[in-house]
């Protein structure tokens, strides 16, 4: 057997053998994409303090991933589906990997921006070859199980991308949290070419750029508003951008809708099983990208665990997600996609209902049911719309189905954080300064607080060391009054910061039971929407698209010497 892989699925007469093994470098491929996001939540403290970073390059730190990962999926799609699956994926893995060590060797906010935007390309590649293969190599009658394994892999990515960077972070700095992606993308990078088989369309037009590219200035003028409106106001930018979104998606879809072979057939989405299984899709990451934001926040700062403590406590929903896409596989075939999904999502508007009873006085054990809850709910719900998702898609364009699989996923990802982010951090400010009237508290102290708990809390610290400094200089100073007063200023400036991090503390958990109570307004409309938009288990799925064959070139006529 040669070390290549080189005989394409396509001319396999039989399912391929060792596709259980190609699975799992697909799996790998997609632990490490999502792990690179989920991982920064717990690395960002030590990064903003190394680099002196404001809030605004915190943010687009974060997102700088997003941006590009978000856009480009579509058109690297159609790509893949046309040259090579597989080669868009090893393409991704080299580019992602050479975006860590660009990471793990930046210096400045810019550098890290950039080296995040250079993984979000990598990532682009990566995410929409991992489905498209799964599709390409497994028999429809295995599909569907093949999903619930790589569903449950982002969940427990989830968890793990905080667990492992925590466990980095007690040894190393922040930029190990880049380098550690290296060597995984360099095994999945190997294993590619020894377990997956390439695989490409058996014929593909033109590839429609056109389209791909007004894709990409809708989608990244889209979740470019998303990030600046919200965090930094509706100022000029964020407004232009809204602007282009809008212009870029009603020339987008005039576009679509008159090319013979477009980019992606904007018609499917009036198909009522294809748009519900995107819009649940959406909305889902919408309330899981939103409440795991505030969550590892809330158990850093709040109930003081460290990185790795905090990833530790994550697991619960990993766990649970994997019991959830266990349950799928038995459900769905028995009552029915619909029921499946609505439960699932019933599921997540659940925990974050539970999530509203959070108080200051709350310990990491109230939190537990609602982490098992959502994960539960986030394994019964992803894996049937993924399936139906790609199963919507002909095999030309299996890589197009998994690009819009993938981008409904982070456009809800990026909602959630932008629009319960923002909710979260208005809530905490307007609570904040409730709980600190009357304190005497200095007014840019307080500004200084309101930006964010981890700002809050190192107000708390800068005022407890004013105090400690106070008490040090008073058992030097020989003149009792003197003494006497700065004593006395100690212990108001003590009392402060006591009363600043009790403060602090309550104003958080506030806002979190707030934003939980918006979010489960949130998804439980969207519940009932889905609802109604999947069909029954007795519905008519639209179905899939039979293939066509290629057009004939066309054969130019023979031309004389009279140009006749």
């Amino acid at each position: 057997m040669p070390l290549v892989l080189n005989e394409p699925v396509e001319r396999m007469e039989g399912p391929y053998r060792r596709r259980w093994w190609a699975l799992l470098v697909l799996c790998l491929s997609l632990l490490v994409i999502v792990m690179a996001n989920t991982a920064l939540t717990v690395a960002a403290p030590d990064m903003t303090r190394d680099l002196g970073l404001s809030s605004a390059d915190l943010q687009w730190v974060i997102d700088g991933y997003t941006v590009p990962y978000a856009a480009l999926m579509l058109l690297l799609g159609a790509i893949g589906d046309k040259y090579s699956r597989r080669g868009a994926l090893a393409l991704g893995l080299v580019v992602f990997g050479g975006g860590a060590v660009f990471g793990y060797l930046a210096d400045s906010a810019t550098t890290v921006i950039a080296a995040r935007a250079v993984m979000g390309v990598g990532a682009a590649l990566i995410m929409p070859a991992t489905l498209s293969l799964l599709a390409a190599t497994f028999p429809r009658a295995e599909r569907a199980k093949a999903i619930v394994l790589w569903t449950a892999t982002a969940g427990l990515a989830i968890a793990a991308g905080p667990l492992v960077a925590g466990a980095l972070l007690e040894h190393h700095g922040w930029s190990s949290t880049f380098l550690i992606n290296v060597p995984v993308a360099a095994v999945a990078l190997v294993a590619a070419f020894v377990l997956v088989p390439p695989s490409k369309a058996g014929h593909h037009g033109r590839i429609d750029y056109v389209g791909g590219l007004l894709s990409v200035v809708w989608i990244a003028a889209l979740v470019y508003m998303i990030i600046e409106g919200p965090h930094f106001g509706w100022g000029t930018k964020a407004i232009a951008a809204a602007v282009v979104a809008g212009a870029g998606l009603l020339a987008f879809v005039l576009w679509e809708l008159r090319h013979p072979r477009p980019v992606l057939d904007v018609r499917r989405f009036t198909d009522r099983r294809f748009a519900g299984s995107n819009l649940a899709v959406a909305l889902f990451f919408l309330a899981v990208f939103g409440a795991f934001y505030y969550l590892t926040q809330h158990l850093q700062f709040v109930l003081g665990y460290d990185a790795f403590d905090t990833g530790l406590r994550m697991l619960p929903l990993a766990g649970a997600v994997f019991v959830g896409s266990a349950l799928t596989g038995v459900l769905t075939p028995r009552v029915g996609m619909k029921l499946t999904v609505t439960a699932g999502m019933v599921g997540g508007t659940a925990a974050l209902a539970l999530l509203t009873q959070v108080d200051a006085g709350s310990s990491y054990g109230d939190l537990v049911a609602p982490l098992v809850v959502l994960g539960l709910a986030i394994g019964l719900a992803l894996s049937p719309c993924t399936d139906a998702i790609m199963g919507a898609f002909p095999e030309s364009e299996l890589g197009v189905g998994g690009a819009v699989n993938d981008t409904s996923l982070e456009l809800g990802g990026s909602l959630g954080i932008a629009i319960l982010g923002s909710l979260l951090g208005t809530s905490y400010a307007d609570h904040l300064t409730d709980a600190t009237r009357g304190s005497g508290l200095p007014a840019d102290a307080l500004a200084t607080a309101q930006d964010s708990v981890g700002a809050g809390y190192a107000t708390a610290q800068a005022i407890g060391a004013q105090a400690r400094n106070l008490a040090e200089r008073a058992a030097l100073v020989t003149d009792p009054q003197q003494a006497a007063q700065l004593k006395a200023r100690s212990g108001q400036l003590t009392d402060g910061a006591r009363q600043m991090a009790d403060a602090v503390g309550s104003s958080f958990s506030e806002a979190v039971a707030r934003t939980s109570l918006v979010g489960a307004v949130i998804l439980g409309v969207g519940t009932v929407l889905v609802a109604v938009l999947l069909p029954g288990r007795g519905g008519k799925a639209e179905a899939v698209p039979q293939e066509e064959e290629p057009e004939p070139e066309a054969v130019p006529e023979e031309v004389t010497p009279t140009g006749r």
